[in-house]
């Protein structure tokens, strides 16, 4: 088995502010960006791929905080790393001046997000498996010993996480056939950047519709006013037996959030998504409270497992959306799941940024083959931005994902994409245009 010789962290940017997509009442102008992670080892044939998502400035931070995460994997041996994926999640998190940054929190959380993504892509690749197939195979108790189960205690331990798995086991055949058949269900952002003017929101959601998507999520928060406008366009197009879910990305205080979705409540929003800081667990379950039955999500920013656990003790969500590329990889991104099964949360993860549909793509056939074993209030967010710079990019027909079936967690990028996007000195961000720009 080969041994891991070098670890490339790149720093890669995609200029999508200049067309506004991604837009929204607090990230108006982001480039979608990651700090990219290439595993290499001594058999060109076996690599390892991650990420993690940023908009821009500052992703040079997190690369080198990657970089730092991942200088203790040179030198192992591939078969050591991914056959103790715990071991090799605790080893690196156990860094106690790295972790001081955080703790569990912002850069260094990032960079350990990219870097065990990258781990878990190599560890399906030596099993000649995609994610979501290792992870259903795995004997549950193994994956549970892989999961970081750190403060959970007092709302899930290890015996009850082995039991939930073990408890789903039973049709997981006649599930996987559904999704063969069906694929995952998703929603769309992609009609409703805050940017987007009137004619090209008009359009975009009936080509959603088009395209079969029963789902579709507008940006608010930067003005009444034309937020009821907006929400009066996309109701004249998608009608009413589709849902709209609305999303303001953290702008409110407490009280305007309740003000402002009254105001919106005649749109019947399925949801209200990160409607104030998303942090303010208690800030939540006020809101929640107040807006029913329009349901409140959030997660995209969820820092850590014990941010979600105490969302789900404190009653403050009705949908959770787990980031793939905040939270520490599939190492404590499983805790969460079975936390939500057991809270009776569903899960719709966040996919919103560069290569994030193409992870939570694995986590959400996952959850309905292993964890809650069910379809019911579960949608999983799609954005249909930057897909081709992906070897193995996604596919999503007639409003659902379709099963990814190459080994890894298709998180590697064309080596092309990487070279011409790489900042600042990428044939993109060098050219003679974007300087004079």
């Amino acid at each position: 088995m080969p041994r891991i010789t070098h670890v490339e962290v790149t720093d890669v940017r995609f200029p999508t502010s200049l067309s506004m997509d991604g837009s929204d009442a607090m990230n108006k102008d982001g480039d979608y960006s990651a700090a990219y992670v290439a595993l290499r080892t001594d058999d060109p044939a076996v690599s390892g791929f991650g990420f993690t998502f940023t908009i821009g400035r500052g992703n040079d931070v997190c690369v080198l905080a990657a970089q730092r995460r991942a200088e203790p994997l040179i030198g192992r041996e591939v078969a050591a790393v991914v056959g103790d994926l715990g071991g090799t999640y605790r080893d690196l998190a156990s860094d106690s001046q790295l972790r001081w940054l955080g703790p569990d929190k912002g850069v260094e959380h990032l960079a350990m997000a990219a870097v065990m993504n990258a781990v878990w892509d190599l560890a399906a690749r030596v099993a000649d498996k995609p994610l979501w197939r290792l992870l259903v195979e795995m004997p549950a108790a193994d994956l549970v010993d892989a999961c970081d189960f750190t403060y959970l205690s007092d709302a899930i331990t290890r015996e009850e996480a082995i039991a939930m798995l073990e408890s789903t086991r039973a049709g997981r055949d006649e599930r996987l056939a559904l999704l063969e058949q069906h694929g995952y269900p998703c929603y769309t952002t992609s009609a409703g950047w805050l940017g987007y003017s009137d004619d090209k929101l008009r359009r975009l959601c009936a080509e959603a519709v088009a395209e079969g998507y029963d789902h579709i999520k507008l940006k608010v928060g930067a003005d009444l006013e034309d937020d009821v406008r907006r929400c009066t366009i996309a109701r004249e197009v998608i009608g009413w037996d589709r849902h709209l879910m609305i999303d303001a990305n953290q702008v409110w205080d407490v009280p305007q959030a309740i003000e402002w979705v009254d105001r919106l409540a005649e749109f019947k929003p399925l949801w209200i998504e990160e409607p104030t800081s998303p942090d303010d667990i208690l800030g939540h379950a006020t809101i929640r409270r107040a807006v029913a039955p329009i349901g409140v999500a959030t997660g995209e920013h969820g820092m850590n497992r014990v941010l979600f656990k105490q969302m789900f003790q404190a009653e403050a969500l009705d949908f959770c959306q787990l980031d793939s590329a905040r939270l520490a990889s599939i190492n404590e991104i499983v805790p969460v799941y079975l936390m939500a099964r057991k809270f009776g949360v569903p899960v719709c993860p966040h996919a919103g940024g560069v290569g994030l549909c193409e992870l939570v793509q694995h986590l959400s056939i996952f959850d309905f083959l292993a964890v809650s074993a069910t379809l019911e209030n579960r949608v999983t967010e799609f954005v249909d931005h930057l897909h081709e710079h992906f070897v193995d990019p996604c596919i999503v027909e007639d409003g659902a994902y379709r099963l990814p079936t190459t080994a890894g967690y298709s998180a590697e990028m064309h080596a092309a994409s990487v070279a011409a996007y790489a900042y600042p000195d990428g044939a993109y961000w060098s050219s003679s245009a974007q300087v004079a720009g």
